[in-house]
Parts: structure tokens; sequence; C-alpha cells
């Protein structure tokens, strides 16, 4: 079983940053590849990005490729989103996910979920 928790969002203006944190209980974080992913109201949760558990990569939606970088910290249980230059259109609710399978686009792939932080970034 695995808890997560993510924070750091909030409002910012076009341009800025925000960096997301998502702090896993459990002592097999570094068996699950994490996953970032973003639902808008009235639309379908969507894939960011996510880094692998086995050798660190990471892979990115088009849409954020270049402005957001995922890291993780297995020694603190600890995956990061940082987001830069951002955009009105990446207002969303974030959500952090871990999978133990190779589906790494998909939410219904994922086995745990955590409650979601809130990006707002105004034009």
């Amino acid at each position: 079983q695995v808890q997560l928790v993510e924070s750091g969002g909030g409002l910012v203006q076009a341009g800025g940053s925000l960096r997301l944190s998502c702090a896993a209980s459990g002592r097999t974080f570094s068996s699950y590849t994490m996953g970032w992913f973003r639902q808008a109201p009235g639309k379908e949760r969507a894939f960011v990005g996510c880094i692998s558990r086995s050798d660190g990569k990471t892979y990115y939606a088009d849409s954020v490729k270049g402005r957001f970088t995922i890291s993780r910290d297995n020694g603190k249980n600890t995956v990061y989103l940082q987001m830069n230059s951002l955009k009105p259109e990446d207002t969303a609710a974030y959500y952090c996910a871990a999978t133990s399978l190779t589906q790494w686009t998909i939410p219904r792939f994922y086995d745990y979920w955590g409650q979601g932080t809130q990006v707002t970034v105004s034009s």
C-alpha cells in the first residue's frame, strides 16, 4: 500500500513557476514509476509526465515538454514536478500517481493516487 500526498499548488501569473511535491508513504517507493496527471474542469484526466522506477528516465506530454521537469528522491520518498513558463491552459488539479506497470500514460493503469493540488495560472 502506498499513500501519496501532493503539495505546492497555488496561484501564479503566466510565465511564472511552481514546484509540486508528492510525498509517498511505504518502503517500496523506488519500485514504482511515478506519474503526474492533471484535470481541468469538464475535461478528462490527462498525462503530464512520469519518471521510471528502473533508470529514472522521464517522459512528458508534448504540451509540457521543455517547460516541466520531473525528478525523484528515493531517499525522501518524494517526486517533484517543476513547472516553468506556466500558461493559463496549465490551470488544473494536478495529481501524482504510482504504477508498477508500463502503460505510463494511461490513468487506469496506475495503482495509487494522491488527492490532488490545484494550480491556477492567471493571464
